[in-house]
């Protein structure tokens, strides 16, 4: 049924968590796990001296995020690749899930923090809303 399943990694806790749910319905639907990582450009500080070292420092972190969710997937003999991308969060899933024609979206939620996020939407409730596959949300 999910023969290929797009984990959105964001580095908390919620998404450490979710990684859980990640390998077990791997294991059991033999299917291929995507690890992506969004992170967003600090734009208003573009023309701040150092911006370049500060998004390559963010691009590394990104990185390092995704490599150890899928070497820690690989070690549980999981196929597993990651994509690092930047941009606004719940576009970029929905795109890359599109684009990969996943079969389910994985992500950890913390939940609405404030009245802003709870009338206009977080990243989970932007990907729900405009997802073409189930979605799981783990809190």
């Amino acid at each position: 049924m999910f023969k290929r399943i797009l984990f959105a990694h964001n580095a908390t806790p919620a998404a450490e968590r979710a990684l859980l749910y990640v390998e077990h319905l791997a294991r059991v639907e033999e299917a291929e796990v995507i690890v992506l990582h969004v992170y967003q450009k600090p734009d208003n500080y573009v023309a701040t001296h150092g911006y370049e070292a500060l998004v390559a420092a963010l691009e590394a972190v990104a990185q390092e995020v995704v490599n150890d969710a899928t070497t820690e997937l690989q070690r549980e003999g999981i196929e597993a690749r990651g994509i690092v991308t930047t941009g606004d969060p719940a576009r970029q899933i929905v795109e890359i899930a599109r684009r990969e024609e996943v079969a389910l979206i994985v992500l950890g939620t913390r939940g609405p923090s404030s009245v802003k996020e709870l009338l206009l939407g977080d990243v989970s409730a932007e990907v729900l809303r405009y997802a073409h596959c189930p979605v799981l949300l783990v809190p």
